[in-house]
């Protein structure tokens, strides 16, 4: 199986305490991301049950957002967190 093509960064993110029902958000840039393209991002921490998700939201830029459905609060370390973006012509 070949690896997708496309274009990788990382960054480091502190996200703030999130509280039941909340959400924090980074935005990364990502040099070449264009909207529709896919995104896949992988932290290098345990989100304890928080859901990760990350789209392109702009020209060059995703936006990872970190919701809260726990039940409890979420406090992650700082962490680095691995984007990558990859064309919508590689599936289609």
């Amino acid at each position: 199986m070949s690896r997708l093509s496309g274009t990788s960064v990382t960054t480091t993110w502190n996200p703030a305490s999130i509280a039941d029902g909340n959400e924090v958000a980074v935005d990364v840039t990502v040099p070449g991301a264009k909207l529709g393209d896919m995104v896949f991002v992988s932290p290098e921490v345990d989100v304890v049950d928080a859901t990760v998700s990350a789209t392109v939201t702009a020209a060059n830029t995703v936006t990872i957002v970190l919701a809260n459905n726990t039940g409890g609060g979420v406090d992650l370390a700082s962490a680095t967190w691995n984007v990558r973006v990859v064309p919508k012509d590689s599936f289609f």
